[in-house]
């Protein structure tokens, strides 16, 4: 019998690949969807369609796994323990306050108290870090090697979170203890980012974006455990307003406009596949 809640979509595949998509979910619990100055800033800063760019992952065989729910609701990818994976720069929290724009997130009084974020912990946090967990389980017990590979985007100009424009693909390997580069073997890495520079696009490697919390939590390289970021800049796939409100964000995914990424994201995930095929021939 499914004991999954219907917001923990999970695919599960024969491959020693998982692309996990903490951010993709735009769903306010009923309880809680009052709470929120608006269920559009609720949901503005979602990672928008990135599951539907990556709908090529299941064909090649890997398991994925993802939340429905907002972000604004729990981020998890985030430490629960809510300690901030970017001392010193801004960011947003596990029950995140703000927008990207540091914008209030909640009417007055209406916050997250520590009571009821360790509820959505429990909910929502806990049951997506279970799944995910047990799906790396499954597939070590089958694969020496696995590669998880975390999917996210971001708007490409966020004056608060970062200076100038980010660049189309944002490559992160920070492993435990947010060193980079050691979340995974620094072959995959090498390989990734050529890919990405391939494409023509700009692309940075442990740039603004090192790698969240699944990241480097999940990382053990050792163990045969290789995790990868990406974190992409919007416009790439999606077309970005100059101003970005109710009436323009977000706008429709257009797989034409999204032709050239998705097929350079093709061959990264085929890049990790065979990386791992080839660790555990």
């Amino acid at each position: 019998m499914n004991t999954l809640p219907d917001w923990l979509q999970i695919h599960e595949g024969d491959a020693p690949l998982i692309v996990s998509f903490p951010h993709t979910g735009t769903e306010l619990p009923d309880a809680l969807a009052g709470h929120f100055v608006s269920p559009w800033l609720a949901r503005r800063d979602a990672d928008w369609w990135v599951h539907e760019l990556y709908a090529f992952a299941r064909g090649l065989g890997a398991t994925t796994v993802r939340t429905a729910v907002s972000r604004s609701v729990i981020d998890v990818n985030r430490d629960p323990s809510g300690v901030s994976l970017y001392p010193g720069q801004n960011t947003t929290g596990l029950c995140p306050l703000t927008t990207f724009d540091n914008q209030p997130l909640y009417r007055d009084g209406h916050a997250p108290d520590a009571a009821e974020i360790a509820r959505r912990r429990d909910a929502y946090f806990m049951p997506y870090h279970d799944a995910l967990a047990a799906q790396i389980a499954r597939l070590r017990r089958r694969y020496p090697t696995v590669v998880v590979y975390d999917a996210h985007s971001i708007r490409s100009r966020i004056p608060h979170l970062f200076d100038g424009e980010l660049p189309q693909f944002n490559i992160g390997s920070a492993g435990p203890g947010g060193e980079p580069d050691t979340s995974c073997d620094n072959a995959l890495t090498d390989v990734v980012e050529n890919l990405c520079a391939l494409s023509g696009l700009g692309h940075v490697r442990n740039g603004r974006f090192k790698g969240g919390w699944i990241t480097r939590h999940y990382s053990d390289v050792a163990g045969g455990v290789h995790t990868l970021q990406m974190e992409l800049g919007c416009r790439g796939y999606m077309h970005e307003p100059a101003d970005v409100d109710e009436h323009s964000w977000p706008t429709p995914y257009d797989p034409e406009h999204a032709a050239p990424v998705r097929n350079t994201l093709q061959q990264v995930l085929s890049a990790c596949l065979e990386f791992a095929t080839r660790r555990n021939a």
